[in-house]
């Protein structure tokens, strides 16, 4: 389905990069995101290339600027080591800018479209695990659906719709070409991680623990509450977190979030689970990341008893009370006595007569 506005093109995006960071388990990936556009408004270039090095941006090239550039500071340190590079890497976009313009017209003609916003993508890149092994992708897409995929192990592309099968038969007969992509994605790119590792490892290779914190809501239908475990400001990525029930991983009635980025580069994560309040005490947050010494497990907390809260406030109420009544009685008493004594000029007066009656 073509993108029919620019707002909805960069949340295409931003979707396609986000779902390739969250596919697998791994350590350190390096991923370049190309993608070309048949009519771009609102001054976006119509060609870019993004590159990321564990979900962050660390290089981007546009048909606007027409430079490939560096995107975070420990970048500066390549251009240091080799003073050719930015200038080789903007001459390759540049000839892959053509080509990709040239591809995009291909693919909507294969499509019988001729106008319209469309998309033409490339996504590749490489990952180290942290179990030691190594992984690597490649693939193409036009308009947000998969055009070709790369596999590297029968050295073959895999074409889900007719319209690509023609480009998977001409790209599988060239000779060597697949054998250089592999050759790529497990030697060239994989010794790019590692440089672009090295640069930054102030920053790519820090441990940050998650700060975890519970927090629970009652659900007044049927008694249930909802406990929430919530995994803050942790780096890498990378976190295992479950819900245990005496000791074993419980994953009736659980909910989970999506790990997200926080502005500052760490990341968040939550997962909930409903259960009886009466069986808090058998369940448990179980968290494990780099950044902790050893796995965490979260005990649910009891609510505190209001009880003392409510002795407390009847105690104030009555003492309140008291003196409510005791200032009530003191006015009254005081304004009977006033009206008992009389005024100076009564006084006299009574005097007078009281004297003339005694005479």
């Amino acid at each position: 389905m073509a993108l029919r506005s620019a707002p909805v093109l960069l949340l295409a995006l931003v979707a396609v990069a986000l779902w390739e960071g969250c596919v697998g388990a791994f350590s350190h990936s390096l991923k370049y995101f190309v993608t070309s556009i048949s009519e771009p408004s609102q001054g976006l270039p119509h060609y870019v290339i993004v590159g990321h090095v564990d979900g962050q941006v660390f290089s981007s090239y546009d048909s606007n600027s027409r430079k490939m550039q560096p995107r975070v500071s420990w970048m500066e340190k390549v251009g240091k080591e080799d003073p050719q590079y930015w200038d080789r890497n903007t001459q390759m976009a540049r000839e892959e800018e053509e080509v990709f313009t040239r591809d995009l017209v291909i693919a909507r003609t294969r499509y019988n479209q001729s106008k319209g916003l469309h998309t033409w993508q490339r996504m590749v890149g490489c990952e180290l695990r942290g179990d030691g092994s190594k992984g690597a992708f490649q693939q193409y897409g036009y308009d947000g659906r998969t055009f070709l995929t790369f596999d590297k192990e029968t050295l073959t592309w895999v074409a889900p719709d007719p319209q690509a099968r023609i480009t998977q038969r001409k790209w599988d007969a060239l000779p060597g070409y697949n054998q250089r992509r592999k050759a790529y994605l497990e030697d060239v790119c994989i010794k790019w991680l590692e440089k672009h590792l090295s640069y930054g490892k102030e920053t790519l290779l820090r441990t940050d623990p998650p700060e975890v914190t519970l927090s629970r809501k009652i659900e007044v239908e049927d008694g249930m509450e909802t406990q929430i475990c919530r995994l803050e400001g942790f780096y890498p990525r990378e976190i295992e977190a479950s819900w245990t029930r005496d000791g074993e991983v419980w994953l009736q009635d659980t909910l989970r979030g999506s790990v997200a980025p926080n502005a500052d580069g760490t990341y968040h994560y939550w997962l909930s689970i409903q259960i009886d309040p009466k069986e808090r005490g058998r369940y448990r947050c179980h968290v494990e990341h780099d950044g902790l010494p050893k796995p965490l497990d979260v005990a649910l907390k009891e609510p505190k008893s209001n009880l003392g809260l409510i002795i407390g406030c009847v105690v104030a109420g009555l003492v309140l009370l008291g003196v409510i009544v005791g200032i009530l009685v003191f006015l009254k008493r005081h304004q009977d006595g006033h009206r008992a004594v009389p005024t100076s000029e009564e006084g006299s007066n009574s005097s007078s007569q009281g004297s003339n009656q005694v005479i």
